[in-house]
């Protein structure tokens, strides 16, 4: 039996913060790292000890691990946790955890090594009997690839062997497509994985993404608890998963639970991990094994009420599970939704701003895994998930509504995030059906686009401008305080939307907003600086605001948005615009496509940007020669770094 007393986590952000708790309230130790960029985060001060590990980029910290291990030994801890992500998954870090005399709370390095590639994976599924998606996985050259696809029939899915997180990956429609899809994978994954071994897999049409939850321990039991339904994807990358799945029946559970069990006992596995299939047709094909703890964990732990970090920590120690398989119960529903630094409006781009206030919901059914606090910058190094939302109920609809209710009562202000898209998908007709697969959000949500500003939140930006009282930062209000003008005009800046409005005071905290073809009367009842109680169309309600340098971060009315006047602040240029390439957000620069003196189209890939993980192609604002490139690769930027410049045209 494995004896251990002090954990260190070799991991960041929520997931952190979730094993302390866990291997606290078993009596554990627990000590953290981080690196510069996380330095002062709540995962750092929650744990016993923190120890720092180096710079920013994972890389040079969460990655390395000599460091990791030397942080352990430094700190006298005897077992390491990896949380998910980072080295979660790398089987040279468990080998070197028993080199060092440290206890690797997860699966054997060999089963690590056998599932982590996709193309292994898949053999020795075939061979314990559980059914696949058809796909290649042999010679790497492009024509062997054209080959294989030719036969096994267009769309299809290339795919890193090594990995997951949608990175590496590329659906490819017709053969003219392959060769570039190829060649980005396989950049793609080098970088994120440090192979760029590739694999080929039929892509099914209407296909739901369901995975198993599956635990083993070191005297050969395995059992699983069910299944989660993760279908509602962006890049390929999970946002909203719930459990149970609502497409599986009884005997469809049950087949795939035995398969998953199988293919646990085929590698001799133990500690968690998660079989993917995908269900179409009624039929299912294993995808990949994950050898670790999901993100989506927590929703197993709503319905079986039941601690999958604790099951960790005593299959570490010896201990066979806790249950057989015939005692695994499950209650009710749970749904999940990732609140993410991104932009859905602008193909989900990653942000990496300061948070400039936090509140998460709270109440009955619920539960907020985060790493936050107000005032935090939410680093472009690491993944743009900030926190996990959870809702339980009785029954689908019941924790459905319950989730709505509760993103709708989270507050994260400073920083983009797609809190208001996890709505709109939650209330969709077809996930209220239950009826979502894979191509959802292509399907329903086709012509995403930056949102247009919502009038009725121009309107109370406005006037909460003109209830500043800092009028001396505002010169536009000073005027028009000091010299009684009944009416004036600004210019609101939201996003690269600009709207003109007249404000007119009505009376003491009252005012009449005109922008658009619309009249909105707006009356200020209280407030504290962090929230404004106003009257809008007779119903009174309450905002949520904080002000940074000139720029109102706002939400209200269901929705989230930054409001500035446009004509005080000067921040007019649009991002990518005119004759400049801007930085989109906070980055690496990890490629140059131009040199001074080319000829470019409009929509050519300028400059390509790394930041949260994903690579972003910056993309030329219009036809023209390049006049000067304004930056290194390997340089770091901030957001609407000038990059490019382009010639005047004549």
């Amino acid at each position: 039996m494995a004896a251990f007393g002090k954990i260190l986590i070799a991991n960041r952000g929520e997931i952190a913060l979730r094993i302390v708790r866990t291997a606290r309230a078993m009596g554990y130790r627990t000590v953290a790292v981080y690196s510069d960029a996380d330095r002062g985060m709540p995962h750092a001060a929650f744990a016993d000890a923190a120890v720092p590990i180096g710079a920013a980029p994972a890389a040079e910290s969460y990655l390395a691990i000599d460091k990791i291990i030397a942080a352990a030994k430094r700190a006298g801890a005897e077992a390491i946790h990896p949380g998910y992500g980072f080295l979660a998954e790398n089987a040279d870090f468990a080998e070197a955890c028993a080199a060092a005399g440290l206890v690797f709370i997860g699966p054997p390095a060999a089963a690590i090594r056998l599932m982590g590639n996709k193309a292994a994976a898949k053999r020795r599924m075939i061979e314990a009997g559980v059914p696949c998606v058809p796909g290649y996985d042999g010679d790497q050259s492009d024509d062997a690839f054209a080959r294989a696809a030719a036969k096994i029939g267009f769309p299809v899915m290339v795919k890193a062997a090594a990995g997951g997180g949608g990175r590496g990956m590329r659906l490819v429609a017709e053969p003219a497509r392959l060769a570039p899809a190829l060649a980005a994978a396989r950049a793609e994954a080098m970088k994120s994985f440090g192979s760029d071994e590739l694999i080929l897999e039929k892509a099914l049409a209407h296909a739901r993404h369901v995975e198993i939850q599956v635990f083993g321990d070191r005297h050969g039991n395995v059992v699983h608890l069910g299944e989660r339904d993760c279908s509602i994807q962006r890049r390929h990358q999970k946002l909203i998963e719930e459990a149970p799945s609502p497409a599986l029946s009884p005997a469809l559970r049950r087949a795939m639970g035995e398969a998953a069990v199988a293919a646990c006992k085929a590698v001799d596995y133990v500690g968690a991990g998660t079989a993917e299939f995908l269900l179409a047709g009624g039929e299912f094909y294993f995808l990949e094994m994950n050898t670790r703890l999901q993100v989506e964990h927590a929703v197993t732990e709503m319905i079986t009420g039941l601690d999958l970090v604790e099951w960790q920590l005593r299959v570490a120690a010896g201990e066979t599970l806790p249950l057989k398989q015939e005692s695994i119960a499950v209650h009710g529903h749970a749904i999940e939704a990732r609140l993410c630094a991104e932009d859905p409006g602008r193909d989900f781009l990653p942000a990496a701003e300061k948070l400039l206030a936090w509140e998460p919901p709270s109440g009955a059914g619920l539960r907020v895994d985060h790493g936050l606090a107000p005032g935090i910058v939410v680093s472009p190094h690491y993944d743009s998930m900030l926190a996990k939302i959870v809702a339980h109920g009785a029954t689908r609809e019941g924790a459905r509504r319950r989730l709505v209710a509760a993103l709708n009562d989270t507050v994260a202000l400073g920083i983009a995030t797609n809190r208001d898209f996890l709505v709109d998908c939650l209330e969709a007709p077809a996930f209220v059906a239950g009826e979502a697969d894979t191509g959802f959000i292509e399907k329903h949500f086709a012509a995403l686009q930056p949102a247009k500003p919502d009038l009725r939140m121009v309107a109370l930006a406005a006037a909460l401008m003109a209830e500043r009282t800092d009028y001396d930062e505002i010169p536009m209000l000073r005027h028009w305080r000091s010299s009684g003008v009944s009416s004036t005009f600004v210019l609101v800046g939201a996003g690269e939307a600009r709207v003109a409005a007249e404000v007119f005071v009505r009376g003491d905290r009252a005012y009449e907003v005109k922008c658009g073809n619309e009249s909105h009367a707006i009356e200020i009842r209280g407030g504290d600086g962090a929230r404004s109680r106003f009257i809008s169309a007779g119903i009174e309600r309450t905002a949520h605001l904080a002000w940074d340098n000139g720029v109102l971060h706002l939400s209200a009315f269901g929705r989230t948005a930054a409001f500035e006047d446009v004509q005080i602040t000067g921040a007019g240029a649009a991002i990518g615009g005119g004759d400049t390439a801007l930085a989109p957000m906070a980055g690496r620069i990890s490629a140059i496509r131009v040199k001074p003196g080319d000829e470019v189209g409009k929509g050519e890939c300028l400059v390509v940007l790394e930041a949260m993980k994903m690579e972003h192609e910056v993309a030329a604002p219009r036809h023209g020669t390049i006049a000067a490139v304004l930056v290194k690769a390997g340089e770091q930027v901030t957001t609407r770094a000038r990059l490019v410049e382009l010639a005047p045209l004549n």
